[in-house]
């Protein structure tokens, strides 16, 4: 028995348990075993996280594909687990550490550290799982990995392993994004860019030779930069070879300022005539650009800051290289050394300012890079660390998505993956951490790396390597091989841990056991689509086919699929700072998991961003509540099918509609879904369910129902439960927990005995059959079911359609004018069917009184012509006429539809205003420039709707 009231959160926690109770979501089921699989692997959550709405919508997104195809009958494996998330969980559990005031991570060492860091695993690591198992992800959970189990901490050792023997890994001395605070390199994907109200500073450099004077412009070449602090680091000053301003000066040297060291004057492209003074300073240690450019000219790199961002000078061989003796350079050093950079700058600037080489001082409000977990401002940094050589990697990569093996929807995305692979740089993949894949190399005592997949492998290559050239004998080699404590010191492994990246850059097959030759790698991999966000293409998709492509020699999906941002109800990007940030957990305890999931799945049309807001979610929440109360309509009116119903062979009008409306909506879904247009697929569920099933054919059934009993009421009821589970079916995908409970109340013994006969195999369902999210389309014994839920043959009634689309029509029609006019409920009209075919008027007599119910009329009759003063209607070709003259005041409804198109005027005169300042558009924010244009197009459209409505008054008038 349906309850009275939907309650979700009663129904959503019974479910799960009866979910995993009965492992429902188990890849390789015996009853699938023959069929074809279909795989997916969860973009892995990092450890520490928790559910935010772009986890809702991924994973929304993944569900519903794993669910449509499970329900298909494939063998569907949706491979879950988390990321151990380097820098978030060291930071964690450091700040615990902190907070209950132990001895932080260098006091307690390396070992201990990793031992606390794990127990916080066990603990807290499975908070957001957790939450998915909320939002209804039907993962195979037995499955669950982490990027650093044993099996995937095996794949990622041979795979660095194998990579450096292949000298696709190495070591190299490059600038990386350095974290001052956290001691440690970083992503991209970490750096946060954020403007910041600086200033530009100008620096005259005195050109070698001449006499320098402030006062004098050619004695010197100015220059500007926003880091006056990396001057120090300066090693030549470039100025465009097609500048006539400088370019007989390159070759020459500037004296560089404070310094006295002598730099050179470069011709290179990247100094732009039309920026600034057209001439820049060069500071290969200390900015990425720079560093190239030295490169191109062979200049030295001088890094002046240690670890920590504090000026480092003293005992710098390469800044005092080349430095003038008795200059006072070395006193500048001493006074500067061990001074944080920001309190180094102001220094530098007043000295700069003293000796007249500062020119001038602008506010420059331009974008610097942070840490997105520490905060502070992110250096590029001079320093060794592990490079992948991802330039050969990427060939075969982008061949693959070249070829077609591999597509982007939309496919718009590949040229962003294009432009990314193909300009790619080496792979910085070594961190200075402690959590994560400590690197498997090992140093010997002149610095010789030795890489091995395991301790015992280095060290004997190691000893045999220095015994060989006598740097220690062999009985010492054979001491150190059995003794840890001897060989300590001699070889060292490296400290430094892998990306995460790195780990989960092998995701798709590290998972199924690999390097193991397991079964479930053979059958699950490759995988089929993979749905991610925009914004990790580069990090994760990319790389990914990197791995997948030069291991595996498969892509590893065939098609990827990226979503957008999930934003606020007016465009903005969710952020705390901005206090706009929507709690799924927040929204589910409130509305529901269905009711969010199905407000995320319409929303989610391809390349466009989500609006959501509340008022969203609850619409959706009114959509589960209406399917729940027409469920009960259905119950309370004895609305079951009966053992060997067939649909097709319905006799009555309505109901032969009905299934013809369910097979066409079916297909509509089913395509939606492969196209990857989930907004499309929901919102052709939601307009079925609400608009045909529920406002059209249950009011129209109604009579029937509510009849005397016979044939007629028994196909009804039959129709009314088939059409019921059809849809439980069909929405199964997007609204889990309600499809699932409402198929188990009603009815179900009949339905399942009627899925067991169509069933290829006719035998008794299995425990997991019961479900509904392994209910399998009933087709031909022997052929695999084709399509989401049931559709026995290609059906199609274009005569019931055109009858009972008559109805609607001429009842939507109807409507549509009352409120136009403005006509209240109660007033009852009259209808005209003009010059009516032959066919409307044999329909009439049976639709008779259902109209005039359903249409607020008083009478309907036939004429040769439509009357005067009439609202004309055309309907299905056929004109419909309302006689209004003696209804309504039409002066005053005129009246009233001119203001509300001036008023719409007005409306798109204040918006074209908007769009019409060049200022606005280039300064507002995107969405707020997109959230103007949708005004104007909604302003438009009701301007549109307020014409034609005049029209027709004016038509009765005339």
């Amino acid at each position: 028995m349906i309850e009275k009231n939907y309650q979700p959160a009663d129904i959503e926690g019974r479910m799960s348990v009866v979910w995993e109770d009965a492992r429902a979501f188990k890849a390789g089921r015996p009853d699938r075993r023959d069929e074809k699989p279909f795989t997916i692997v969860i973009p892995p959550p990092n450890v520490t996280g928790s559910l935010h709405m772009g986890h809702a919508l991924n994973n929304t997104l993944q569900d519903i594909l794993c669910r449509f195809e499970r329900m298909r009958g494939r063998d569907v494996l949706w491979q879950p687990g988390t990321d151990h998330a380097g820098i978030a969980t060291q930071m964690v559990v450091e700040r615990q550490l902190m907070e209950r005031q132990q001895p932080g991570r260098r006091d307690m060492g390396r070992e201990k550290f990793l031992e606390r860091v794990w127990q916080w695993k066990e603990e807290s690591g499975g908070t957001i799982i957790n939450q998915l198992k909320r939002l209804g992800a039907s993962c195979d959970w037995s499955r669950e990995r982490f990027t650093m189990d044993e099996g995937l901490s095996r794949a990622v050792v041979k795979v660095f392993v194998q990579l450096y023997r292949e000298g696709l890994i190495y070591k190299d001395k490059r600038l990386v994004n350095w974290d001052p605070k956290l001691l440690t390199a970083i992503s991209d994907l970490e750096v946060q860019q954020v403007e910041i109200k600086g200033s530009l500073w100008y620096l005259r450099y005195p050109i070698e030779g001449r006499t320098f004077s402030p006062d004098d412009p050619a004695s010197f070449i100015v220059v500007a930069t926003t880091r006056p602090e990396t001057m120090l680091g300066d090693t030549g000053v470039a100025v465009n070879p097609d500048d006539e301003r400088y370019k007989h000066l390159i070759g020459r040297h500037v004296i560089l300022p404070l310094v006295g060291r002598k730099i050179p004057i470069v011709g290179d492209d990247y100094s732009d005539p039309e920026k600034g003074s057209g001439a820049v300073k060069v500071t290969p240690a200390h900015d990425f650009n720079d560093f190239e450019v030295g490169k191109r000219h062979n200049l030295p790199q001088i890094n002046v800051f240690d670890q920590e961002g504090c000026m480092a000078l003293v005992g710098n061989e390469d800044y005092m290289r080349g430095l003038p003796e008795g200059s006072g350079s070395e006193e500048f050093a001493q006074e500067l050394h061990n001074v944080d950079r920001f309190a180094a700058r102001k220094l530098i600037v007043s000295r700069l300012e003293d000796f007249g080489f500062l020119e001038k001082i602008e506010p420059n409000a331009h974008m610097v890079p942070h840490g997105d977990r520490s905060g502070v401002v992110i250096e590029p940094y001079l320093t060794d660390q592990w490079y992948v050589d991802a330039k050969t990697l990427a060939e075969p990569a982008i061949a693959a998505v070249r070829s077609g093996r591999t597509r982007f929807v939309p496919e718009n995305w590949s040229r962003t993956y294009f432009e990314w692979m193909e300009n790619i740089q080496p792979w910085c993949i070594s961190r200075q951490l402690w959590w994560g894949h400590q690197i498997p190399a090992w140093y010997g005592p002149d610095g010789k790396v030795f890489v091995a997949e395991t301790e015992e492998e280095a060290v004997s290559n190691a000893l045999g390597y220095y015994v060989e050239r006598e740097v220690i004998t062999a009985e010492q080699g054979r001491e150190m091989a059995l003794d840890r404590e001897k060989r300590a010191g001699f070889v060292t492994r490296d400290e430094d841990v892998l990306d995460t990246w790195f780990s989960s850059a092998l995701w798709p097959f590290s998972t199924l056991g690999w390097p193991a030759d397991t079964p479930e790698v053979k059958r699950y991999y490759p995988t089929d689509v993979l749905v991610t966000g925009f914004d990790i293409i580069f990090f994760w998709v990319a790389r990914m086919m990197m791995m997948g492509l030069h291991f595996m020699k498969e892509a590893p999906f065939s098609t990827v699929y990226i979503h957008r941002l999930v934003r606020d109800e007016k465009g903005a990007k969710m952020s705390k700072s901005k206090g706009n940030v929507i709690d799924p957990l927040g929204v589910i305890d409130e509305y529901g998991a269905d009711a969010l999931r199905f407000a995320l799945a319409r929303g989610a049309a391809q390349g466009h961003d989500i609006k959501l807001s509340s008022q969203l979610v609850e619409t959706n929440r009114n959509f589960a509540t209406k399917l729940w109360n027409a469920c009960r309509f259905a119950e309370m009116n004895d609305c079951v099918v009966p053992e060997g119903f067939d649909p097709t062979k319905a006799s009555d009008t309505l109901n032969r509609w009905i299934a013809h409306e369910t097979v066409r909506a079916t297909r509509e879904v089913t395509e939606a879904i492969e196209a990857y247009r989930f907004n499309d697929a929901a919102n052709a569920i939601y307009r079925f369910v609400w608009n045909v099933y529920c406002d059209w054919y249950l009011e129209l059934a109604k009579p029937m129902l509510l009849g005397a009993e016979g044939a007629a009421k028994s196909e009804t009821r039959a129709m009314v439960a088939w059409a019921r589970d059809e849809i439980l079916k069909l929405l199964h995908p997007f609204m889990p927990f309600i499809t699932e409970e409402l198929w188990e109340v009603t009815g179900r013994r009949e339905t399942l005995l009627a899925l067991s006969a169509w069933s290829r195999k006719a035998e008794a369902l299995t425990a997991e059959e019961v479900a509904l999210m392994s209910a399998a389309s009933p087709t031909e014994p022997g052929i695999p079911p084709a399509m989401l839920t049931v559709e026995t043959v290609d059906f199609t009634d274009t005569a019931a359609e055109a009858e009972i689309g008559w109805v609607v029509d001429l009842v939507t029609s109807i409507r549509s004018v009352r409120a136009e006019m403005n006509i209240a409920p109660a007033t009852l009209t009259s209808l005209v069917l003009a010059d009516a075919s032959a066919e409307t008027r044999a329909r009439l007599p049976r639709w008779n009184d259902v109209i005039k119910r359903m249409a607020r009329l008083a009478d309907i009759s036939f004429a040769d012509r439509a009357p005067e003063g009439a609202v004309q209607l055309l309907v299905r070709g056929e004109v419909a006429a309302l006689p209004l003259k003696r209804v309504i005041d039409l002066q005053a409804e005129k009246v009233r539809l001119d203001k509300e198109i001036a008023k719409a005027d007005a409306d798109i005169k204040r918006v074209d205003a908007k769009l019409g300042n060049e200022k606005f558009v280039a300064n507002a924010p995107e969405e707020i420039v997109e959230e103007e244009k949708e005004k104007r197009e909604a302003a438009l459209a009701r301007k549109a709707k307020i014409i034609e409505a005049l029209q027709r008054l004016h038509d009765v008038d005339a």
